[in-house]
């Protein structure tokens, strides 16, 4: 990839450009958390965008996608928004770059990436993370801390592509490090870091290469659901709370509404047990938290389909330590914390059944835990 966008570069610009990468995530648990004040355990993957690019002494921003065979020239003013919306991510970084007084200028630059798409990897934020610690390098002298990287990219999908996301994704993608996954307090935002590195176990996706379309919008009912029962507990989110408050208002909230918080309360728990775990390098506990999260996913929540449930299955019955659906929901993969010796094993038996089943393999994504935002 590195050599396609130097040539390409090269070939587009007549010159060499500067290097510089950004990952996709992963979360091992702590889904549906972070709008609810809670924790988060995600960690940047060895899947990344890589662009390469240089000032051109211009007020113009010229952008070549090469996994798209497309290109864009566009101004750095609100008005000059380019109606791609792959160019938007980019455009987007420098408006945001810009709205806090960094400094950008025109520039050139091609653009790739290895993240595969649909798959609940965070491509988005791997780009708008590339790009805001780019132009912080090139222009800014690296005066805009990483946090705020983070938040002009979680900006970028608020204002310019429509998807009012939370900050998880940016987060993992401007400060993952290699062997770690990071704990994230969204309600502090304080972090640390947490060694990772499974001896005797492989991490790997199983994209079920399926998302279902909705009627309605789930994410948001879900987190009406969330905000009606904090309400009723007289508190700003459900962070903090316990089974046994909950139950207490058990007569005055709704089956469904008792649900979604039950979920989200033990999702909490799970969380801190799985950092604690780790850190005595126990992994029989770490994927007994995961099952525990498809379960609350799957029955609590009601965010995962058929044919994630159905992989999760398939994970138990082959002895597979931890396996849950990974991200939003409705379609997407599972993660699973595979022993060495167990892994050729499933990964045959799960491709056989489930295109038995649903007429298509799963795609098979191996991961490993890599750094972040980076210059190359």
């Amino acid at each position: 990839m590195e050599k396609k966008i130097r040539e390409e570069f090269s070939r587009i610009f007549g010159t060499e450009g500067i290097l510089y990468a950004s990952s996709g995530r992963i979360n091992l648990i702590g889904e549906h958390t972070d709008y609810n004040g809670g924790f988060v355990f995600p960690g940047a993957v060895d899947k990344c965008i890589m662009l390469a690019i240089k000032p051109n002494g211009t007020a113009k921003v010229r952008v070549h996608s090469l996994d798209l065979g497309e290109s864009e020239e566009f101004g750095l003013r609100e008005e000059d928004a380019p109606k791609a919306q792959w160019a938007r991510y980019v455009f987007g970084v420098c408006r945001e770059t810009m709205k806090r007084g960094g400094l950008v200028n025109g520039f050139d630059t091609v653009f790739a990436g290895n993240v595969p798409l649909g798959a609940g990897m965070s491509s988005s934020a791997a780009l708008e993370s590339a790009f805001a610690y780019a132009l912080n390098d090139l222009f800014n002298d690296n005066k805009i801390d990483k946090f705020e990287l983070a938040r002009i990219g979680q900006s970028t999908e608020h204002n310019y592509c429509g998807v009012n996301c939370g900050i998880m994704d940016q987060f993992a993608s401007v400060f993952g490090k290699k062997g770690c996954l990071m704990r994230l307090d969204c309600r502090s935002m304080e972090y640390e870091y947490f060694p990772f590195d499974p001896k005797g176990y492989k991490l790997v996706l199983l994209n079920s290469c399926v998302k279902h379309e909705l009627v309605d919008s789930p994410y948001n009912k879900r987190r009406e659901s969330c905000e009606r029962v904090a309400k009723a507990l007289g508190k700003e989110t459900l962070r903090g709370a316990t089974m046994e408050e909950l139950y207490s208002i058990k007569d005055r909230i709704t089956a469904e509404d008792y649900m979604r918080a039950e979920y989200v309360i033990g999702e909490e728990r799970r969380v801190l047990d799985v950092c604690d775990a780790l850190q005595k390098g126990d992994y029989e506990t770490v994927g007994a938290r995961m099952y525990e999260t498809h379960y609350g996913m799957s029955k609590l929540y009601e965010v995962s389909c058929e044919e994630l449930d159905y992989l999760n299955d398939i994970a138990k019955e082959c002895g597979v330590t931890g396996s849950r659906i990974m991200g939003g929901g409705f379609g997407g993969c599972t993660i699973n914390l595979v022993k060495d010796e167990l892994y050729d094993h499933f990964i045959e038996v799960a491709k056989q059944k489930f295109a038995a089943k649903y007429g298509h393999e799963p795609r098979v994504i191996d991961v490993v835990i890599s750094d972040g935002a980076r210059k190359l």
